[in-house]
């Protein structure tokens, strides 16, 4: 399998909920290493542009005020298969379909408010890293 890197994104409610501690050890725990982390508040305008992607969906307000209402922590995740794995992790994004012990079932409230977020696959993964990190900040 091939080391891939990912981004992940602890949501204003997992920061709220003082769960960050727990949710970076389930990654680290599956293999993963954090190459990169820092906690920010997203300003709409960042929040906006991040999930540009959704704009033209119903949800697309909703999410960028979520995103924007308090602080989140985003980190750069590496290791084998690392999109797929962080993905399995953080299960479906809907908290009452996602199978037990994963992220979503354990900690998120609800579809809106469900805890994190994870690229979707590589192209993404490079995207979302680009939007957030200067290839500098990235420790190899």
């Amino acid at each position: 399998m091939a080391i891939e890197r990912t981004l992940s994104i602890i949501k204003p409610d997992g920061v709220k909920k003082n769960a960050i501690g727990n949710i970076l050890n389930r990654f680290e725990k599956a293999g993963l290493r954090i190459k990169a982390m820092k906690l920010v508040q997203l300003s709409m305008a960042e929040a906006q542009g991040f999930y540009a992607v959704h704009k033209a969906r119903p949800f697309f307000g909703e999410l960028c005020e979520f995103m924007a209402s308090g602080p989140v922590v985003i980190s750069v995740l590496e290791g084998e298969n690392a999109i797929n794995k962080n993905r399995e992790l953080m299960g479906a994004t809907d908290p009452a379909k996602a199978d037990a012990g994963t992220i979503r079932k354990d900690l998120a409230n609800s579809i809106g408010e469900n805890t994190v977020h994870g690229s979707d696959g590589a192209d993404t993964a490079k995207t979302e890293i680009a939007y957030f990190f200067a290839e500098t900040e990235l420790v190899n």
